[in-house]
């Protein structure tokens, strides 16, 4: 026998039977006799045979198995996601496979298609920062394919999402710098057409606007590949340090952007909070121990992940049609630590 995964086909023509025969001994069917069962699994075992999961999954009409599609799995705030994925699949017999876009249109596109042609029960998926046209995703919820969103969601296809209060976590962010004494507040952050973007670049201008510091427009920026390119943050991160009228503080808007700025500045000899304060979106493990320790607003990644996979797999098990969808939006939480005291400022 050739290495590779052992079929049915492959025992039968070893043994010189008919593939049908396997089949019904591997399945102890009373139609075989005891000493071809005997044979068929003596040599199933010493070829490590294993049954197809797609060709079972096809008869059954189901494979037991969920589709990821995230951005990065080196993301804490993905990792997380995973993990409260993982703790509802797997409890209720259910196998995930998961890919990743690396913020690219194409490789969702490529991603999804591979996932489809497995035979997947569902989808979970947290957009890509360069994804705009959903028709590929559209073509499998008209087919009846179960779909979630979360994260970076869409509004162009009726189902379930689950996303973290962002305007409030940058609204809480942003409030905090203004509270501390900043007014020169930039925002670094992601894709203007992503979900998130939106969602936190609302609660920045809320902050800003209810302690009447007018918005301007030079201290946005926006990083259209999400962080991806290390280039794009060092470009607006010198125009930022090396304007007039340089910012007090950096918001940023995503867990990439945030680490990266951080690393960036200390490349630039930037003290932080001394010459600029800096708080992000950012689920690091690291934050409390870096220098300086890093102020956060963290989402509750596990949480989102648990969510979206009871939803997705409510929608599968469900025996009648669901016409009623919610967005299910988590609370966030602001950590307040060394780089955004102002106590730290020289005057």
């Amino acid at each position: 026998m050739n290495f590779g995964a052992v079929t049915i086909k492959d025992i039968a023509k070893e043994l010189g039977i008919s593939a049908s025969a396997v089949s019904k001994a591997l399945k102890d069917s009373h139609e075989i006799s005891e000493k071809t069962k005997k044979l068929v699994l003596e040599c199933a075992k010493k070829h490590n045979y294993q049954p197809n999961p797609m060709a079972q999954s096809l008869k059954r009409g189901n494979s037991k198995s969920l589709g990821i599609v995230i951005s990065t799995i080196d993301n804490q705030f993905f990792s997380q996601v995973i993990n409260g994925i993982e703790s509802v699949a797997y409890s209720k017999g259910y196998n995930v496979i998961i890919t990743q876009t690396h913020e690219s249109y194409d490789l969702e596109l490529s991603n999804v298609n591979h996932l489809t042609v497995r035979a997947i029960d569902g989808l979970l998926i947290s957009l890509s920062t360069e994804t705009r046209n959903l028709d590929h995703l559209k073509y499998l919820h008209d087919k009846g394919l179960p779909i979630v969103f979360f994260d970076r969601v869409t509004d162009e296809l009726e189902t379930h999402s689950v996303i973290a209060d962002n305007c409030k976590g940058a609204y809480d962010a942003t409030k905090h710098l203004i509270d501390v004494g900043f007014r020169k507040i930039a925002h670094v952050t992601s894709s203007p057409h992503v979900s998130i973007t939106a969602e936190r670049l609302k609660g920045y201008k809320l902050a800003l606007e209810e302690s009447n510091i007018p918005i301007d427009e030079k201290y946005i920026k926006y990083c259209l590949h999400g962080g991806r390119d290390l280039a794009e943050i060092e470009n607006v991160l010198a125009e930022l340090i090396q304007s007039p009228d340089r910012p007090e503080a950096i918001f940023t808007a995503s867990e990439r952007i945030t680490t990266t700025t951080l690393t960036i500045l200390h490349r630039l000899g930037v003290k932080i909070p001394q010459d600029i304060a800096l708080l992000g979106f950012t689920n690091t493990h690291l934050a409390e121990v870096l220098n300086p320790s890093l102020s956060a607003v963290y989402q509750p990644g596990f949480d989102m992940g648990k969510k979206a996979t009871e939803m997705l797999i409510g929608l599968i098990e469900t025996k009648r049609p669901i016409t009623e969808f919610q967005k299910v939006v988590l609370p966030t939480e602001l950590f307040i630590r060394d780089s955004s005291q102002p106590v730290l400022i020289s005057k």
